[in-house]
């Protein structure tokens, strides 16, 4: 397929898409008006019925969490997906150079004092995700955007030792997202609609709320933060290392 048949068959789909949104758009309420009740009555009901004093992780991951559950896993196609389309033939692969920090010193200094710190940010989020704003999605990313930053300071090598480990990550991210079903499955199991809550709620503004809930957040940032790793993964060692390494004919 040409570069201008796949333009021609792009752009009418990229303009029915465009006039879906501004219509979607225009009908949407003014900016404070909200129509309907179901944010009101979750409003009241969640922090007495739930123990949680976040009411958007907990209409997340347990008054909507078989729909959550249907998002993680689009989030492990599209990222199986990807990976396919970035991963290169193995005659094609460039070798694990080590193409140095690209960046300055007060770049790397900067960034490298901030990879900790980073992925602790991360793990806080997805900890405190039912007591103050955070969760599993939110954390797992900031997560990955922290482990990230080790590249910006040290390189390939040695983020991919720390980080990058497919063998690792794969593994990591199919857990996350098989743990959200298992957790579902046992409730089924127990005689209980899915994901029904199995160990009670918890103290209220403690990481002892949510009961099951907390466990599906903790699934949602393992398999979050693995695939966005796994994404980096690929793109470094596909295209940027080896444009950092001389490779330009792609």
């Amino acid at each position: 397929m040409t570069r201008r048949l796949r333009i021609a068959l792009f752009m009418p789909a990229v303009a029915g898409f465009a006039a879906l949104l501004l219509w979607a758009a225009v009908g949407l309420p003014s900016f404070g008006h909200y129509r309907g009740p179901y944010g009101l009555v979750l409003d009241r009901v969640v922090v007495p019925e739930r123990h949680t004093a976040n009411v958007v992780n907990a209409t997340t991951f347990d008054v909507r969490g078989f729909d959550t559950m249907g998002e993680e896993l689009i989030l492990f196609t599209a990222v199986a997906g990807v990976v396919l389309l970035l991963r290169a033939p193995v005659a094609r692969r460039a070798h694990d150079r080590d193409d140095g920090a690209a960046a300055g010193d007060a770049v790397r200094m900067v960034t490298g004092s901030f990879v900790g710190a980073g992925v602790l940010v991360g793990l806080w989020l997805v900890a405190f995700g039912f007591v103050t704003p955070g969760g599993g999605f939110q954390g797992g990313v900031a997560v990955a955007a922290g482990a990230l930053l080790l590249y910006v300071a040290a390189g390939h090598r040695p983020w991919r030792r720390a980080f990058g480990d497919e063998a690792v990550l794969d593994p990591l991210e199919a857990l996350g997202a098989g743990g959200f079903v298992v957790i579902g499955i046992a409730a089924l199991v127990s005689g209980y609609p899915f994901l029904t809550n199995l160990v009670g709620g918890g103290v209220t503004g403690t990481l002892e709320s949510g009961g099951t809930a907390a466990f599906v957040n903790w699934a949602t940032g393992l398999e979050v933060a693995a695939a966005n790793l796994v994404l980096f993964s690929e793109f470094l060692r596909e295209y940027v290392v080896p444009l950092g390494a001389g490779r330009v004919d792609r």
